[in-house]
């Protein structure tokens, strides 16, 4: 059976990992699996420029491991934005849309990211209403906490 591996309801580490994410956190572990299945992982060196700003975004980023810099230029000065690390996401705005990205994401660690890109996730729509309904909910949920947080003082205005 070519999707036997499927059946199994053991998730690797790599699996775990995503399922413990919130973007992925209410998925069923054969639905993590098939998820996992159409990540690519990708690996920077510390300094490494992941994407700088103004670049077409076309993907998500999730930390598996290492840290991650998320900064911008506001007044002329590069200015931190976010330190996302193991568990956290960025660049979520790239899986709705194709603006540029609003900030530069740049390696602080040896970091190891789990990519998942744009024409990825809109044929799991496709395919998988039930798996991208959940997963856009989760993104949704992440946007407007993002907001909220933001009227407290600043918005956050993170297309990255």
């Amino acid at each position: 059976m070519i999707f036997g591996f499927l059946k199994s309801q053991t998730l690797s580490p790599r699996q775990r990992r995503l399922q413990n994410t919130t973007l992925f956190r209410t998925l069923k572990p054969l639905e993590v699996k098939f998820v996992d299945g159409l990540m690519h992982e990708r690996r920077y060196l510390p300094e490494e420029i992941i994407f700088d700003e103004n670049e077409e975004g076309q993907a998500l980023y999730l930390v598996m491991a290492g840290r991650v810099e998320i900064s911008r230029i506001h007044d002329g000065r590069r200015q931190l934005v976010s330190e996302p690390g193991p568990g956290s996401f960025f660049g979520d705005l790239a899986l709705l849309d194709d603006s540029p990205r609003s900030a530069r994401a740049r390696a602080i660690d040896h970091c190891e990211l789990a990519v998942f890109f744009r024409e990825d996730f809109l044929a799991l729509m496709d395919t998988d209403a039930v798996i991208g309904y959940k997963i856009s909910l989760a993104l949704a949920r992440h946007i407007g906490q993002r907001l909220r947080d933001g009227f407290g003082g600043r918005p956050q205005l993170e297309a990255l």
